[in-house]
């Protein structure tokens, strides 16, 4: 009886003094002495205990936020066979001892038991939840399925579930046995959230520079095979471009505009668990954790030479700690094009091809020169007698199915132990084509390892391979498509192939011209050790391979065609199909990277210190092989040794480039409230000669948490957060080719030399580029000042940014004198200079059972030239100092000439110029005034930017009960945008069908003057097309669109029901992408695709995944 009051007695003061300290810990596989040091540290409470009695302890995973100290101790020495008492401020750890109560005791015991699963909004497990009784120390953890079991409850009595960065919930005891809870996530934990840097993490309300990151789920639920397109809209500041939607194609990413001319140095730098990467397109979506996206110097500087374009770092999944889960997805789905382009049916082609000869010819008396009135008013009747002579071939409708199909599976293994976590994925790919003969497959395997080899000593394994297989036919069918006309015939009546138009037939090429087919492989990894000898010192060794293995086979069938009325002869060959040809090629490459790294992290009362250092070794090598014979016999046997040998070729080449860098990083804190940190980066490449090689790229930055003032406390009712950060830093780009800087030798084998009376072929070299060899890095230097406030609890989030980016020594090459006998050579010459800006704002809240956010993310730049040396001019568009990057670059329009008056009286661009054609403005001439005639040498003028302005992305996100909802928008606001001559020029290559578009609105001599004064297109000609279709702001129109970029919805299986048989959870989903868009541009054309090509798709996507 005396022992049962004293533990009576113990177990009121245990309960009395926890309660009445609330601490907060979070931690994976952690010992007990890490949680006693936290105890200490929060409370100030000592814990004592015997160094043998922890020896033998497990590690533990916990996560409380402001729990009573009771329910931590609980939590962390639960199943290890020790129990601890709290007096004053000191705790005791001892040995846990059996004791027996009297039955009486147990009768006046509440048995009752409840039982349950804890899981967050999209029904995922949560493990170490805290489920505690109120008021009492009675609480447990929920295990790694979620699942907890919790006695001794009375009824009535409230339990409470905590999670940190969940909002906490409470739910009384009504006479329920089961309690299943979702948690949702607090609208603080991005405050908390860990961010990812170069070389390292960092807590959002720490960073000073300007870093947007967006979660791997968000990235997912796009159901693209490529992440360069699911990041569309995603990011302020990100601009992504695309063209079409062929399957395997990819989009191009800038970020915050233009820092270079060159197409591979305006390209981000792709970090992949901390080493560099080719391609953010060789991870598969569904193995993606979070990406960042380092947008300012402070960020990007400790990259260096290859920043100056942003760095992305992606983060892939790995196993956590208790985690045991398979998961299966399975989708499927047809992609269908958003807009297609309508031309002129057969009769009204003939009769337009008749008014642009006839507008030609001078409008002469002959209205008909190429078809006749017979033949065009009884085309039909002529067809339907006889459609070999008379054909009206739908050649879109015989290419293109209205669909293509897709499917794709995703398998994915977790598990971990005490010394090892393993996540094993394997996806698999297969999108269709509208066309035949056309197809991607991709097959993705990854499998992540966390080793725990003692407390000191932490290692991982990687391993990725990636195999994908693109089919193809010889041609791209869509241009062709496009223009043929439907008066040539594909096939004959009777199954012969057709002669199209002279040949010209791309139904026959795309379904019997052969196959373009080529397949990619890829095998990676990373090894890495992470030793930690003392507390706050972590020092890493990386090795991380990549290698490449690639093969191309394309085989070119020769196709004849025989006239409609003579099949026994051959009457030509199908254009690019006059001879059957193999051409192969083996292509192979390696990356690897090597990486020391140390970090120390230290807190001193109120300061806070992180020290970094690291070395860091990357090379690159790449290897081709080509190789080809021609006039083969056989056309059914695509194999070089089956090809004559007379006809026979072969290519080969090889590149490398390496660089080393040295790096550091401190950053300073001080109580949370002013922070500051400083990189640098020396790098020296290859690309540069040995004297110019090494650069070094510092940058700087500073934040204040001005919300932690005591004077802004009165705003904590309203204002959760609110932090200025300003940064300046140096970047550079060394993305500029190879060997630059050397003088290099060309060599061919077709030079012919006299050799006595003789000329023979033999062997030469010469010297081709003019050498510059100091050379060397492109410097960006970079300054920003941005802001991050948050209001209402962190519910509602803004974060806002303005930038200034000069880009200095960019190479350009110098023109040098014809005579000299060299290409002209690069030097450091050029600037440019981009300005911008970016927002986002962000609520979320929940109602009830209802939880919803809404996100907004706007930014704008202007990249505009400096001094550059010269003009350089590419298509319609130019760079010279003071214009746009690529800005337009043409002729000022003043509507269509109506009459032969007014052109007689006006200046033109030449003699062929008649009514009907577009009218320019005389701007100037040799003496800087107008001449009377447009010359492109003084009347061309700046028309404004080619680039994107004011783009936006709007993610709207809900969820009720077991159903949830994504809607996310994607557009810009404003962009000149060119109607290109394929969307309205006709007869393109002299024989090609009209845009529908143009057909009654152009200017015609058959129209009435009224009609022609509202014309919106010149007449139909090609004489005078040099002056019609010139760049010239008559074809620009505001490109701005909005689109629904993504919808998708899903529904979770109830766990009652999945438990039944065994399964943690399903859910079933569907989701559609880019449903529709609102823009200006022509009837049948999509605003992202300015040219023939294959279209811009609406994916539709259902599928059901499952978790065992």
């Amino acid at each position: 009886m005396k022992l049962t009051i004293l533990f009576t007695l113990l177990l009121l003061n245990v309960s009395a003094t926890g309660l009445s300290q609330t601490v907060s810990f979070s931690g994976k596989s952690v010992s007990l002495k890490s949680v006693f040091a936290a105890i200490k540290k929060q409370t100030g409470y000592v814990v004592f205990y015997d160094n043998l009695l922890l020896k033998n302890s497990k590690p533990v995973t916990i996560s409380v936020e402001n729990a009573p100290l009771a329910v931590l101790l609980n939590a962390a020495l639960k199943d290890q066979g020790m129990t601890f008492t709290i007096l004053d401020k000191t705790i005791s750890v001892r040995k846990q001892q059996l004791l027996t109560l009297p039955p009486i005791l147990k009768l006046m015991i509440p048995q009752m038991t409840i039982t349950g699963r804890v899981t967050d909004d999209s029904n995922t497990p949560l493990p170490g939840v805290t489920v505690l009784q109120k008021g009492t120390s009675n609480a447990v953890i929920t295990n790694e399925t979620g699942e907890y079991r919790l006695t001794n409850i009375s009824d009535g009595a409230v339990i409470v579930f905590s999670y940190i960065g969940f909002n906490k919930e409470e739910v009384t005891v009504n006479g329920q046995y089961k309690l299943d809870i979702r948690l949702t996530k607090a609208a603080n934990t991005a405050l908390d959230e860990l961010v990812v840097i170069g070389y390292g993490t960092m807590k959002k309300s720490d960073l000073t520079g300007a870093v947007s990151t967006v979660k791997g789920d968000a990235i997912a639920s796009r159901k693209t095979t490529q992440v360069s397109q699911a990041l569309q809209g995603a990011v302020p500041g990100v601009m992504v471009t695309r063209t079409n939607n062929a399957p395997g194609a990819v989009a191009q990413i800038r970020v915050r505009g233009i820092t270079t001319i060159s197409d591979a140095g305006a390209s981000p730098l792709i970090i992949l668990d901390g080493v560099p990467i080719d391609d953010i397109n060789s991870v598969n979506p569904n193995d993606i954790d979070n990406i960042s996206v380092l947008k300012d110097a402070a960020s990007a500087s400790i990259y260096g030479s290859r920043a100056a374009a942003g760095v992305i770092l992606v983060t892939t999944k790995r196993a956590k700690n208790g985690q045991l889960d398979l998961n299966y997805s399975y989708e499927y789905g047809v992609e269908k094009p958003t807009k297609l382009r309508d031309y002129a049916n057969a009769v009204d082609y003939m009769r337009l091809t008749n008014e642009l000869r006839w507008n030609d010819n001078g409008n002469n008396a002959n209205e008909y020169p190429i078809y006749t009135k017979d033949i065009v008013d009884n085309y039909a009747a002529l067809h339907a007698q006889n459609p070999d002579q008379y054909p009206d071939t739908d050649f879109r409708g015989i290419i293109l199915s209205n669909s293509a199909p897709r499917e794709s599976h995703a398998l994915s293994i977790a598990g971990a132990g005490k010394s090892l976590r393993s996540r094993v994925s394997l996806v698999y790919d297969k999108i269709g084509a509208l066309y035949e003969g056309r197809s991607y497959d991709r097959l993705t395997a990854r499998i992540n390892n966390d080793i725990i080899i003692n407390k000191y000593l932490t290692a991982s394994v990687d391993v990725n391979y990636k195999r994908t297989i693109v089919k193809q036919p010889t041609i791209d069918p869509m241009y062709k498509m496009g223009i043929m006309p439907p008066i040539y015939a594909a096939m004959w009546s009777d199954g012969r192939i057709g002669a199209g138009k002279d040949g010209a037939n791309v139904y026959v090429q795309t379904k019997y011209g052969g196959f373009n087919n080529n397949w990619f492989n890829q095998l990676g990894g990373k090894v890495g050790i992470d030793f930690t000898p003392i507390e706050g010192l972590k020092i890493s060794g990386i090795v991380s391979p990549f290698i490449n293995f690639d093969k191309g086979k394309k085989f070119t069938r020769k196709v004849p065609y025989t006239a409609f009325n003579n099949p026994n002869a051959i009457s030509g060959y199908i254009e690019g199909l006059t001879e059957t040809k193999l051409e192969e090629a083996r292509n192979d490459s390696y990356r690897y990277t090597t990486q020391f790294v140390a970090n120390y992290n230290k807190q001193i009362k109120d300061h806070s210190f992180s020290l970094m250092g690291g070395y860091e070794f990357y090379k690159a090598f790449n290897e081709d092989l080509g190789a080809s014979r021609g006039q083969y016999i056989l056309s059914n046997y695509p194999y070089l040794n089956l090809g004559p040998l007379e006809f026979r070729d072969n290519s080969g080449g090889a590149y490398e480039n390496a660089y080393r860098s040295w790096f550091g990083r401190v950053t300073y804190s001080y109580k949370d409230k002013y922070l500051f940190q400083g990189n640098i980066r020396y790098d020296a490449s290859s690309r540069f000669a040995a004297g110019y090689r090494w650069g070094s790229f510092p940058s700087f930055s500073a934040g204040w948490v001005i919300s932690e003032e005591k004077f802004m406390k009165s705003t904590a009712p309203w204002l959760s957060f609110a932090k200025l950060r300003a940064s300046w830093g140096s970047l550079g780009n060394e993305r500029i080719g190879n060997y630059p800087y050397q003088a290099l030798l060309r060599f061919e084998n077709n030079s012919l030399f006299y050799k006595g009376n003789n000329i023979v072929s033999a062997q030469s070299a010469a010297q081709w580029q003019y050498a510059i060899r100091d050379i060397s890095w492109e410097t960006t230097h970079s300054w920003d000042l941005g802001a991050d406030v948050n209001f209402f609890d962190n519910r509602l989030r803004f974060t806002g940014d303005y930038f200034k980016k000069t880009t200095e020594d960019i190479l350009l090459e110098l023109e040098i004198p014809d005579y000299i006998g060299f290409d002209n050579p690069y030097q450091n010459t050029g600037k440019m200079f981009t300005t911008g800006w970016e927002a986002q704002l962000g609520w979320n809240d929940r109602i009830g059972d209802f939880t919803y956010s809404v996100s907004v993310n706007v930014s704008d730049f202007v990249s505009k030239m400096g001094n550059l040396g010269g003009t350089q001019f590419v298509g319609d568009s130019i760079k010279r100092q003071g214009s746009e990057f690529n800005e337009w670059y043409g002729y000022i329009s003043d509507g269509i000439y109506q009459t032969q008056d007014e052109v007689d009286k006006s200046a033109t661009l030449n003699a062929n110029v008649k009514p009907g054609d577009i009218r320019y403005r005389d701007v100037s001439g040799p003496n800087g005034v107008p001449d009377g005639k447009i010359s492109p040498e003084y009347d061309r003028v700046l028309l404004g930017g080619s680039l994107p302005r004011y783009q936006y992305g709007i993610s709207l996100q809900g969820g009720f009960r077991n159903w949830d909802l994504g809607i996310v928008f994607q557009g810009i606001g404003k962009q000149n945008s060119r109607l290109t001559t394929d969307m309205v020029r006709p007869l393109y290559e002299n024989f090609g069908n009209f845009p529908a578009i143009i057909d009654g609105n152009s200017w015609s001599k058959y129209n009435t003057p009224e009609q022609n004064k509202a014309a919106r297109y010149p007449r139909y000609t090609n004489t005078s097309a040099g002056n019609n279709y010139a760049m010239s702001d008559f074809w620009l129109i505001n490109g701005a669109y909005l689109r629904l970029k993504n919808i998708n919805v899903g529904y979770s299986m109830p766990n009652d029901w999945v438990k039944k048989i065994r399964i943690q959870s399903v859910r079933i989903y569907g989701s559609v992408s880019d449903l529709f868009s609102v823009h200006n541009f022509p009837k049948g054309w999509d605003p992202e695709q300015p040219s023939l090509g294959y279209p811009i798709t609406t994916s539709y996507v259902i599928g059901a995944s499952v978790k065992f």
